[in-house]
């Protein structure tokens, strides 16, 4: 490679890698519902579509296919009071999906 090479990581004003701050999608799992047809197409407003798991399960947070983690479904207090949030349980081992 030439000089003008860019390094693998560039430093940003804070000391993060430029990569550290790309914004990812993050898909929270909290269950599968598998329906014939026919059931699907009896749907309407105020149905209720039962999911494979409990209340109380844990929840699979996921990167595209790969799950990352599990967690724990939270009500959020304070200035986000009414909106969802995850407590992480367990973590996958980021580095090697890297």
């Amino acid at each position: 490679m030439d000089d003008t090479a860019l390094p693998q990581s560039v430093p940003d004003r804070d000391g993060a890698t430029i990569l550290g701050q790309v914004p990812i999608e993050i898909t929270v799992s909290v269950g599968f519902a598998r329906p014939v047809v026919r059931d699907l197409m009896r749907l309407q407003r105020d149905s209720v579509l039962p999911l494979d798991r409990r209340i109380d399960d844990p929840v699979e947070l996921y990167i595209g296919d790969k799950l990352i983690a599990r967690g724990e479904l939270q009500e959020l207090d304070g200035d986000q009071a009414g909106f969802l949030g995850v407590r992480l349980t367990e973590l996958a081992n980021l580095d090697e999906m890297l």
